[in-house]
C-alpha cells in the first residue's frame, strides 16, 4: 500500500459504501482525509472506524449538504484554511438519489416526474463539477493533484434508468475534458492512487476491478467471506 503521509484528501459522500471504504484506506495509508456527508453522527462513526484500525492518518468529518453550493464551497475554504491551501486528492463520490434509482428503476422515464432528473444529477453530476472547480483552484497553483469521479458501467450500458446512465456518462466525459486542461499543470483526473506514472491514466474511464488487480487491493469483506 502507498505511503500517503503528508497528503491531504477529500472524499465526498463518505458516510457509507464506497466513499467510506476509500476514506478508510486513505487514512490507513497515512493521509489526512476530510470526509463529508449530511449526517455528522455517521461521519463520526467513520472516524471511530479509523481509530479502531489504529490508522496512521487523520480523519476530519465535515457535515455538508452537497445540494447546497454554499455548503460545498465552505468545505474547500475549511481545507484551504487548515492545510495552507493544500489539497492533493479529491474523490467525488457524493450521491443523493440511491433510493429513487432503486425504487423507480421499473418505471419508464416518461412516467416519472421531470424533477427526477434533478434528483439524480444534482449531487451526482453538478456537484461533482462544482467540487472539481474548487479543487482545481487549489491544485493548479501547486502544480499537482488528483481528482477522481466515482462513476459506473452505467455510463456505457443501460442501467436502472436514463437519468442515471446519462449522468454517469457525463461524469466520464467531465473527466476526459477537464483532464485536457489540467494535464499541463501536472494534475490528473480519474486515476485512483498518486504515483510516478499517474499521468498515463489521466482522462481514462477505469474499472475498479482492473485497478484492484494492478495495485493488489483486496476488499476486506470479500476476503472474510472467502475465508469462512
Amino acid at each position: 500500500m502507498p505511503n500517503l503521509t503528508g497528503k491531504v484528501c477529500l472524499v465526498t459522500g463518505a458516510s457509507k459504501g464506497i466513499g467510506r471504504g476509500i476514506a478508510l484506506q486513505l487514512i490507513s495509508c497515512g493521509a489526512t482525509c476530510y470526509i463529508t456527508g449530511r449526517d455528522l453522527t455517521t461521519l463520526q462513526d467513520v472516524k471511530g472506524g479509523t481509530e479502531e484500525r489504529g490508522s496512521s492518518g487523520k480523519c476530519v468529518p465535515v457535515q455538508c449538504d452537497h445540494t447546497n453550493e454554499e455548503n460545498t464551497k465552505k468545505v474547500f475554504e475549511k481545507i484551504a484554511g487548515e492545510q495552507n491551501g493544500q489539497l492533493d486528492l479529491l474523490v467525488n463520490n457524493a450521491y443523493a438519489a440511491i433510493s429513487h434509482v432503486f425504487g423507480k428503476s421499473d418505471v419508464n422515464f416518461w412516467d416519472q416526474d421531470i424533477a427526477a432528473w434533478d434528483l439524480v444529477n444534482n449531487v451526482g453530476l453538478r456537484n461533482h463539477y462544482i467540487c472539481s472547480v474548487y479543487a482545481a483552484r487549489m491544485m493548479v497553483p501547486k502544480r499537482k493533484g488528483l481528482i477522481v469521479n466515482i462513476s459506473s458501467v452505467g455510463g456505457k450500458l443501460f442501467l436502472f434508468m436514463p437519468p442515471y446512465g446519462i449522468g454517469k456518462a457525463a461524469n466520464d466525459r467531465m473527466a476526459k475534458d477537464c483532464a485536457v486542461e489540467l494535464e499541463k499543470y501536472n494534475i490528473t483526473f480519474v486515476s485512483l492512487w498518486p504515483d510516478k506514472t499517474i499521468l498515463k491514466k489521466t482522462g481514462q474511464i477505469l474499472l475498479t476491478t482492473d485497478l484492484a488487480d494492478e495495485y493488489n487491493f483486496k476488499d476486506e469483506i470479500l476476503q472474510s467471506v472467502g475465508e469462512v
